[in-house]
């Protein structure tokens, strides 16, 4: 190995061992493994680069473009042309990923989950920009010591923001890195000395001269890791945000563990209020003629585990001037757009907006973003409806029960993500479900018995005294016990519906409120619910409302029509805000029996995970990485080998003077060794045999720029022909290439210099050969045509001399592995030959 690609491979060592120290801070800690690949990829491409060579700031610039190419793929693959080439789409998901995890950081605890795609941007992108930097200082320039900043930055803003706990075993990992680093540096500089031929003397004890290097090295790592221990200790306190051990999010919850603080929507409005006190959470005035129907709706939650629901992990994007038309409604049913301006109260703290559904535009100040699959938004970098006014402009869609009854099957893959069916959930769920719903003839049908079963004719009563666990036993305890309140009711409802192969979710929000004096709407705590949406082709979304004497039963699942097999439904549904309403849903206030009963808790799962998207396994990551690679550079990988090969046969031409040079000094101190003493004869012989060595190496590099001439003359149509000699081979390219007398004479010179190193017995030293083949390829490439110019530099035809040294060397592997296998069985006694 080389000792630039030995300095590279320790600078991206050190980027890794300096990059656990953010170990602590996310979990689990598989991203270090994805961070290593990426950073391996980004550390061979300036590798690769480099023996090019490409000038310095190519080089980072390929480096930067393959990491911006890597965080592309991992992170914005679908927003990206081909996966990896990205684009406005691309950065503007960029953008938001990078607000989510500011988000995120100041919402989850120490060790934040690495489900958060935000974050891990954070993590990766980071990493891979100190690892450029490193690297670009270290290897590309050649000076490691500044690279240390780079590594210091990275410690000090992990020290910063960890609990301290194991803060100097991190440390002293990233000054192992370092100082790896540093002596890695101070060998490769020595190694560039060349070989050392001899010295002034040096007084005993004295210190070598050669390990200067290494000494300053030395110095400069234990200043700048003492500056690594000082720092961290300097800076300020970094409270809050990730490593707060309380969280700064909406909600109770202490955030350890890793999950988030701001919890299911419904239990974060439990925790945020009075609960002994109906107050008034929302504030609302519309222009519907019948604001009995206006459900608020703050979140869906389609993640069914077979004991909670939970909203799914989604992409967020910034919020649409107009939102797109509901996903599956249909031209075809009746609708009217609707305005709804409503004001929150100052104490309600709700990183959730409160919207009518579906809403077709927002009007509201503050940092909110959007989640398309939802149509809710969320309240970016710590951004509350507390205190908020804003207006929004929402469907009022009114299908019939005809177009209902009539929907097609859904689209398979919306119908194979809602209805989903864990198997821990209790087999009685299904066959209560099926014996409720016999003699259907639709799914509409059977979402109407669904509800009827519940609401009406199923027995059950509405009570928030009831314990009820958050186990997989839970419904079935609920089917049995016929009691519960609005989150056991629409809970029961979707699963039953998704075993009869409806798609379902629950939303939670608020039910309709209490219409005032003014010609407001009042919405109060007890007005807090929950219930089922199902999807109908054609309809979208649909509610129901299982839950009796709560919210209002849609118009859409009461016939009128005779005949009909459908039962009568229409009954006086009680608003949540009416005095018949005496017990407040779960969900929003809970006495302290009701607590120690866990009831609350049971009814709404407790965590919430923010929108994003699950990434791919860090393994498939880097397979796909590595294959876009090859990609790109197999086809490239002629013209690299190409233009490596030139750069070092030219660069090896300004060797050959100066090693026939040392020829003939190696003669002089031969004869000055005649008549000196026995050391200086020593000496002499010491040189003599370094100067033939060095004549043999001028020999090779001569005939390598010889090479070089001939292969340009190749690429540019012009094959060789060994059998000439090379003051024939000369005329020949100077014939067929019709050279000018200049470049006429640069070729000749190249042949004398050949000459002189075969028969001369004293060569003389030539100057200026790499000179002459650059005058020889420019000259044939202004006489070509611009096909064969751009194939002379992407297809060469003389890169086929790197198959022929591949066969060249299989052939001679394949020799000496005969030999060595004849003298292992060879018998004892036998002679050789």
């Amino acid at each position: 190995m080389s000792g630039r690609a030995r300095l590279a491979l320790c600078a991206w060592a050190a980027t890794l061992m300096a990059s656990c120290a953010l170990l602590p801070l996310v979990s689990p800690a598989t991203w270090i493994l994805q961070a290593a690949v990426l950073l391996g990829v980004q550390t061979g491409v300036g590798a690769a680069t480099r023996r090019v060579p490409l000038a310095r700031p190519l080089t980072v610039a390929a480096q930067a473009l393959v990491t911006l190419m890597l965080l592309t793929l991992v992170f914005a693959r679908q927003q990206a042309l081909i996966g990896i080439v990205p684009g406005p789409e691309a950065f503007r998901h960029f953008g938001d990923l990078l607000r989510q995890g500011g988000d995120d950081i100041a919402r989850y605890a120490i060790p934040a989950p690495l489900e958060s795609d935000g974050i891990r941007l954070m993590l990766l992108g980071g990493v891979l920009i100190i690892g450029l930097a490193v690297d670009t200082l270290a290897v590309t320039f050649r000076s490691s010591a500044p690279a240390g900043l780079p590594l210091l930055a990275l410690y000090s803003v992990a020290a910063g923001l960890s609990d301290g706990g194991a803060d100097w075993l991190w440390f002293l990992v990233a000054a192992a890195g370092y100082l790896m680093l540093l002596l890695a540096e101070g060998r490769e500089r020595l190694s560039q000395w060349g070989r050392v031929f001899g010295g002034a003397g040096r007084a005993p004890g004295a210190e070598p001269g050669a390990v200067a290097p290494v000494r300053t090295g030395r110095r400069i790592g234990m200043v700048a890791l003492g500056v690594a221990l000082v720092v961290p200790v300097a800076l300020p306190a970094m409270n809050g945000g990730l490593l707060d051990a309380a969280g700064t999010g909406v909600g109770s919850g202490s955030g350890s563990g890793g999950t988030i603080s701001a919890v299911n929507p419904l239990v974060s409005l439990r925790d945020s209020l009075n609960v002994d006190e109906d107050r008034q959470v929302l504030s609302l005035k519309t222009n519907s003629n019948d604001s009995s129907n206006l459900y608020l709706r703050i979140v869906s939650l389609d993640d069914f585990d077979g004991s909670t629901w939970k909203p799914s992990k989604r992409h967020v994007t910034g919020v649409p001037d107009k939102f797109p038309t509901p996903n599956g409604l249909g031209a075809d049913v009746k609708r009217a757009e609707i305005e709804t301006r409503i004001s929150a109260a100052d104490w309600y703290a709700q990183d959730w907006l409160p919207m009518p559904y579906p809403p077709s535009g927002v009007n509201i100040g503050g940092k909110w973003r959007y989640e398309p699959v939802g149509m809710t938004l969320v309240g970016d970098h710590g951004e509350t409806t507390r205190g908020k006014t804003y207006l929004v402009k929402s469907l009022d869609v009114q299908p019939t029960a005809e177009q209902l009854a009539d929907a097609p099957e859904p689209p398979a893959s919306l119908k194979r993500d809602y209805t989903k069916v864990p198997d821990s959930v209790p087999a009685i769920v299904a066959k209560t479900a099926r014996k409720v719903t016999a003699g259907s003839t639709s799914h509409y049908e059977q979402a109407v018995k669904l509800q009827d079963y519940f609401a009406v004719n199923g027995g059950f009563q509405y009570s928030t005294q009831v314990q009820v666990g958050n186990g997989p036993q839970a419904i079935a305890r609920f089917l049995k016990d016929k009691e519960g309140f609005c989150v056991h009711f629409s809970f029961a409802m979707a699963a039953m519906a998704r075993t009869l192969g409806i798609p379902a979710r629950v939303a939670v929000g608020f039910a309709p409120g209490t219409p005032q004096a003014n010609g407001s709407v009042s919405v109060g705590l007890k007005d807090a619910h929950a219930w089922p949406e199902l999807y109908f082709e054609g309809v979208g979304w649909t509610r129901f409302e299982p839950t009796p004497n709560r919210g209002v039963a849609p118009s859409y699942t009461q016939s009128d029509t005779t005949g009909s097999n459908l039962p009568d439904v229409s009954r006086p549904s009680q608003s949540a805000g009416s005095s018949t309403s005496a017990a407040p849903s779960a969900s929003t206030s809970c006495s302290a029996q009701d607590k120690k009963l866990e009831e609350c808790a049971a009814a709404l799962p407790l965590d919430t995970p923010k929108p994003g998207a699950d990434g791919l396994p860090w393994y498939k990551i880097a397979g796909w990485s590595l294959l876009g690679l090859l990609a790109v550079a197999v086809p490239l990988l002629p013209m690299l080998w190409r233009l490596r090969r030139r750069s070092v046969r030219l660069a090896s031409a300004q060797h050959s003077a100066s090693g026939l040079a040392l020829t003939r000094g190696g003669r002089k101190g031969r004869a000055a060794g005649e008549a000196s003493t026995a050391d200086v004869d020593m000496t002499a012989l010491t040189v003599e045999a370094d100067a033939q060595y060095a004549a043999e190496v001028a020999a090779g590099h001569v005939m390598a720029v010889w090479r070089e001439l001939t292969d340009t003359a190749w690429d540019y149509g012009i094959p060789p022909d060994d059998a000439l000699t090379p003051r024939k081979a000369a005329a020949r390219i100077v014939r067929l290439g019709q050279l000018d007398p200049a470049t006429a004479e640069s070729v000749h010179r190249v042949a004398s210099a050949v000459e002189q190193v075969l028969f001369a017995p004293q060569p003389r030293a030539v100057p200026g050969l790499a000179d002459d083949v650059r005058t020889l390829r420019a000259a044939l490439r202004s006489s070509v045509n611009w096909t064969t110019r751009i194939r002379a530099v992407v297809a060469p035809r003389s890169a086929i001399r790197a198959v022929w040294d591949v066969v060249d060397r299989w052939t001679a592997f394949k020799t000496r592995a005969a030999d060595r296998w004849s003298t292992l069985v060879r018998r004892p006694g036998q002679q050789s030959g």
